[in-house]
């Protein structure tokens, strides 16, 4: 088991963080407004505040004329009521002077169409000119308050995304492949597989970013161009913290990552392993759709779980929620509020997985615009007596009785892996059901009987050690290069369990297939070959018999050619009825074990309850409960913090066989407790 009991202070705060998006230069010419926000931070019990995100045009109305005096006035009332500034730099939007007097900072889109200004994000992260002007301001940023008492953290942008097609991207594109294929246009030819269609390119300067006026289906170019696009959004983000990182170079630096709030799958468009290693901080905004009518409360926690203990398995560290809605948003397509309790319950999660803080967007609602109805601490009645105020008080009293859980972490001895990439190369490959890959849908699912049993889990990138695990599960990792699987089999070689699934190990890092049929490392790890993808439509069905029990299979069928392997479980129906579908093998000191089919939640139940107990997994510390609890634990050298959380729409029994302390109510519990419901308790287990 990996040691992680130890603090780890990600800022100097010793308390967790709680308040979020404050956009005072909305309301510069309402004095009374800005000293009401005062008075309503310290009623709401809110102590950190983001301020600037996008706030240029207040900061520099004009090219060279500079208005800092209202943001120095803004750091001093937050000061003075012993609050912190997160502060902002403000690359998000630019003003609209300097996109008149530099169209070149305005991005051109796939289409090779130049954009307007407006929006937020339309800038080239190519142009010289936008990176002189963000340097330029950064720098002044920087000199003015980098010493102030009151400065926490920079907060870098916001939610980096989008792409440019502009000559200056093309020029930049092309001295990307220049440098990763060594100069060798041959090799980017090989690797791009160029003889089809009669692709292969003679001259650098023949090449252009995907397009849908061009082309779009070299898959090769797709998958280049995706990671160039993570890696100059990284360099754009570099170019920022250079004044940052010289005149403040004891201040933590962050920028937000995403998710999509549709699924509540990982940002896609930008390779988030990449650019954590050059954060201090993990933050990301949540925005789950609760109460939604497509899923239970508690499938929708465990998803939300998921990504949680992907961005802190990022820096293995705790993190920070930088947005959430205390209420509801703008954007869903149903705007649904948040039922009584759930905020506090929603906000307990986040601290669970390990972040120190619950921030929001926004602190006062806007008057106009597109984000007038946007959830806010302050709605527009101004008052501290309405529903959403009085819950917002509520999870900040609860979070100053929390500073001692403020840097805690821990251990895990199951992983899963995410790969960005390999979601990139699946989801472009024209084969399989275009509607049916789901890759980060389907980590969910193997990650769900772990969450259901309180089992933690990390959810890592390829880059990350293995040793630290017992239990490694890979599903769908279409992309894996000769590099991965050696890793891969040198884990299970020295003792691990490997668990991989259907179109697993199927193109290599340049999106080109394994010739010979499968890997030979693969075929050696799992002791079997898949010779064949089925691919069923969406009413198909098959079932799959597993240790005596039949399962549902949709989707997806691999049929399997064993070598060395037992087979565990057959396929009962079509043409491949009565052959292998689950597998497992031992090799070294190891086991591996192949899923061939995507098969129900039970299977996966029954699955890894085996090696839950062959491996003697268990929760930190057991807690009774029925479906629909969850428990989620941070350990610290002395104590350990339990939190014990009811997703449901009913009442839920719990039990525990020893003593701890409820670190709200300060009382000292044991056995029978009833949780009510969308409550959480927060207890205290001394070792």
């Amino acid at each position: 088991m990996m040691s992680k009991v130890e603090k780890t202070y990600t800022t100097k705060a010793n308390f967790m963080l709680h308040g979020g998006d404050y956009n005072p230069d909305q309301w510069l010419d309402r004095p009374d407004i800005l000293a009401d926000d005062i008075e309503l931070m310290k009623l709401s019990h809110t102590n950190t505040f983001s301020v600037g995100i996008f706030a240029w045009s207040a900061l520099e109305p004009e090219e060279g004329v500079y208005n800092f005096e209202w943001l120095d006035q803004i750091f001093e009332n937050i000061h003075g009521i012993g609050g912190r500034v997160i502060l902002a730099t403000p690359s998000g939007a630019r003003p609209a002077w300097m996109s008149q007097k530099y169209p070149e900072v305005l991005r051109v889109n796939g289409s090779r169409v130049k954009q307007l200004h407006g929006g937020r994000h339309n800038h080239c992260f190519t142009s010289e000119v936008y990176r002189e002007k963000t340097g330029q301001m950064n720098r002044l940023l920087a000199e003015r308050y980098g010493n102030h008492p009151g400065l926490l953290m920079w907060h870098i942008s916001n939610e980096y995304g989008g792409e440019c097609h502009c000559h200056k991207c093309q020029r930049a594109f092309r001295n990307w492949l220049k440098e990763k294929y060594n100069n060798d246009l041959k090799a980017l030819n090989d690797a791009w597989w160029g003889p089809f269609w009669s692709h292969s390119y003679s001259d650098w300067s023949q090449i252009e970013s995907p397009s849908p006026i061009g082309e779009s289906a070299v898959h090769g170019l797709n998958l280049d161009w995706r990671r160039f696009v993570t890696d100059q959004t990284i360099d754009f983000y570099k170019n920022e913290i250079v004044p940052l990182r010289e005149l403040t170079p004891q201040i933590p630096i962050t920028t937000n990552f995403m998710a999509d709030t549709f699924d509540l799958i990982p940002f896609q468009a930008l390779d988030y392993s990449k650019f954590a290693k050059h954060l201090d901080v993990i933050s990301w905004d949540a925005y789950p759709a609760w109460h939604n009518d497509w899923e239970s409360t508690a499938d929708l926690a465990m998803k939300v779980g998921f990504i949680n203990d992907l961005y802190r398995s990022l820096k293995q560290q705790p993190f920070l929620l930088m947005e959430s809605t205390p209420s509801g948003v703008n954007w869903h397509e149903v705007n649904k509020a948040k039922r009584p309790g759930m905020h506090l319950l929603s906000s307990m999660q986040m601290i669970s997985h390990g972040s120190d803080s619950i921030l929001y967007f926004q602190w006062r609602k806007s008057r106009g615009s597109s984000e007038k109805f946007h959830g806010a601490v302050v709605d527009h009645d101004n008052s501290s007596e309405n529903r959403v105020f009085k819950e917002v008080a509520k999870v900040g009293q609860t979070l100053e009785k929390l500073s001692d859980i403020v840097g805690t972490n821990r251990p895990a001895d199951v992983a899963i892996l995410y790969d960005w990439e390999s979601n990139w190369a699946i989801n472009d490959a024209q084969g399989y059901g275009l509607k049916s890959k789901q890759y980060p849908q389907t980590l969910q699912q193997h990650y769900r009987p772990f969450w259901e049993k309180d089992i933690p889990v990390d959810v890592i990138t390829k880059e990350q050690d293995f040793a630290d695990y017992k239990l490694l599960i890979v599903p769908m990792l279409y992309l894996v290069s000769e590099e991965t699987i050696a890793r891969l089999k040198t884990f299970v070689q020295n003792g691990g369990k490997l668990v991989m699934t259907y179109i697993s190990g199927i193109v290599n890092e340049h999106d080109l297939t394994y010739l010979g049929g499968w890997h030979k490392d693969l075929q050696e790890i799992f002791g079997m070959k898949p010779v064949e993808t089925d691919t069923l439509y969406p009413k198909d069905r098959n079932r799959v018999t597993y240790r005596n029990q039949s399962y549902e299979l949709k989707d997806y069928a691999t049929v399997i050619d064993v070598n060395t392997a037992t087979v565990d479980g057959t396929y009962e129906d079509d043409f491949y009825a009565k052959t292998p579908a689950v597998t497992s093998h031992n090799f070294g000191e190891g086991d591996s074990y192949y899923i061939g089919g995507r098969l129900d939640h039970q299977f996966h139940h029954d699955f890894y309850q085996e090696l839950i107990d062959e491996l003697q997994l268990k929760p930190v510390h057991t807690v009774k409960h029925g479906k629909g609890v969850s428990v989620q634990v941070r350990q610290a050298p002395e104590s350990d913090y339990l939190f014990v959380m009811n997703f449901t729409e009913e009442k839920q029994p719990i039990s525990l066989d020893y003593k701890v302390k409820d670190l709200v109510s300060g009382e000292e519990v044991t056995g029978d407790l009833t949780l009510d419901v969308y409550e959480g308790r927060i207890l205290e287990k001394s070792k």
